[in-house]
Formats: C-alpha cells, sequence, structure tokens
C-alpha cells in the first residue's frame, strides 16, 4: 500500500510517496498552488500514477503544540481533499520538517535557487518518513507483545 506524503503551504504544496511496502519516503514533485481545483486534480492524477491508499499531510503545529492560523488551514485543505478524493488521510505532526530538509540539502551543497526548487517535497519526504517510522515502531511492538502472550498461562 503506498502513502502520499503532503506538506501543503500557501504556494506549494510538496509531495513524496512511499515504496510499495511502506518503509522508504522518496519526495516526488512540488505542485505550484494555482486554484483548490487544479490542487486536487494534480493530486488525483499523482493518487493514481502512483496507486496511492492514503494520505499523510504534515500539520503545523506551533511550536509550543498549538493550533494558529496555518493549522486551520490545514484542517479545512484536509476536509475538502477527503471529500474530493474518498482516501483517508492522517495528520502527522511536521515542526521541524522543514528545517531537517534544509539542513539536509545545505549539507548536499545544493545552491539556493536549486533547494528552493525542492524544499517543499523535501519536507514533505521528512513528513512521510516520520510516519512510516512511528507505524514500523508500533508495529514492533504489537508484534513483541504477541510473542509475550502464552496461551498455557
Amino acid at each position: 500500500m503506498r502513502t502520499l506524503g503532503l506538506d501543503v503551504g500557501t504556494k506549494t504544496i510538496g509531495v513524496a510517496v512511499s515504496d510499495g511496502l511502506g518503509l522508504t519516503a522518496q519526495s516526488v514533485t512540488t505542485i505550484r498552488r494555482t486554484s483548490l481545483k487544479a490542487d486536487l486534480a494534480a493530486l488525483a492524477d499523482l493518487v493514481r500514477e502512483y496507486e496511492a491508499e492514503r494520505f499523510v499531510v504534515g500539520m503545523p503545529f506551533n511550536m509550543n503544540g498549538t493550533e494558529g492560523p496555518r493549522a486551520e488551514a490545514t484542517r479545512r485543505f484536509v476536509d475538502t481533499l477527503t471529500q474530493a478524493l474518498g482516501l483517508p488521510v492522517e495528520l502527522w505532526d511536521e515542526r521541524m520538517s522543514t528545517m531537517a530538509a534544509t539542513r539536509t540539502l545545505l549539507e548536499a551543497d545544493l545552491s539556493r535557487a536549486k533547494r528552493r526548487e525542492v524544499i517543499d517535497q523535501m519536507a514533505a519526504q521528512f513528513i512521510l518518513q516520520g510516519w512510516l517510522d512511528a507505524r514500523s515502531v508500533a508495529a514492533s511492538r504489537a508484534h513483541d507483545d504477541d510473542d509475550d502472550y502464552d496461551p498455557e498461562t
């Protein structure tokens, strides 16, 4: 099952996709936002292309964990996305994802212009990878708990 990770901004939407096993996230593209209808059409095309079955959308919490105007706008976008495409959407705390993506791109010695071109899709990749890693840990813990089960005790 593939998942699309989204970093939703006011001007762009960074997009990443998981591999078929749900282990790794790869950056895909940056959608330049022109209208809600065009945004949804572009995302629908990506859902078909990658046979995605869900979205993980970065939730822009404030550093203190509260929700501000950007979080409210993201929730409205998620509601519209869910209604339009009918796929489940999970929210994932995106704090620090853009900072981590920027650090990675700086370490790769990319020019400022190239960083600006790929930063949103890299942030989407960090968001999606964080979600995938958390699911993997949760699944591992559930499996470990099952191993502890002894029907004879």
